[in-house]
């Protein structure tokens, strides 16, 4: 495990510019969530490539394990899957249309709203979410474990939290 940060990164040089400019503006901000917006995305990749000998994409992925999560029977509207994903409508649509193609999940009928739909990960669909989770989390753990300690990520986990928190 690498402990020790290194002494500059990309973000560092873009506040050391912004102090040259603008030597008014307090960076601290700009360094703390243009890391996270960095580390997310150098994250999301590499989990994302966990996912493709699976045949999906984060996307995918995230109807899933949504449906996964939900316990069994695994069936949500797509009005639940959408606002949980906070993506559009159409959006959910096509994931869903992919999904359903591959039988990874089904579309019925909901029982209690002739309008409206269930959607059911099939049993296919569950064994193969529950192996690429663990791909995907196998990256996230290489990641965190080549930099931190337990403690430590424990510690930003909560750090992170609270800032969330406030966020909104």
């Amino acid at each position: 495990m690498n402990t020790q940060p290194p002494a500059h990164d990309a973000v560092d040089a873009i506040t050391d510019q912004w102090a040259v400019v603008r030597p008014d503006l307090e960076t601290l901000p700009m360094a703390v969530f243009g890391r996270i917006h960095r580390l997310s995305a150098a994250v999301r990749n590499q989990v994302d490539q966990a996912y493709k000998p699976y045949g999906m994409g984060l996307g995918e992925f995230d109807v899933l394990a949504t449906l996964r999560r939900s316990g069994a029977p695994y069936t949500l509207s797509p009005r639940e899957l959408t606002a949980t994903l906070m993506i559009t409508t159409g959006g959910m649509t096509g994931r869903l249309d992919k999904l359903e193609k591959a039988g990874l999940l089904t579309r019925s009928p909901d029982p209690n709203d002739r309008r409206g739909l269930r959607v059911t990960l099939t049993e296919r669909g569950r064994e193969l979410v529950d192996q690429a989770v663990g791909a995907g989390l196998e990256r996230q753990r290489e990641a965190v474990e080549a930099a931190l300690t337990r403690e430590e990520a424990e510690q930003l986990a909560g750090l992170l939290r609270k800032l969330l928190a406030t966020t909104g």
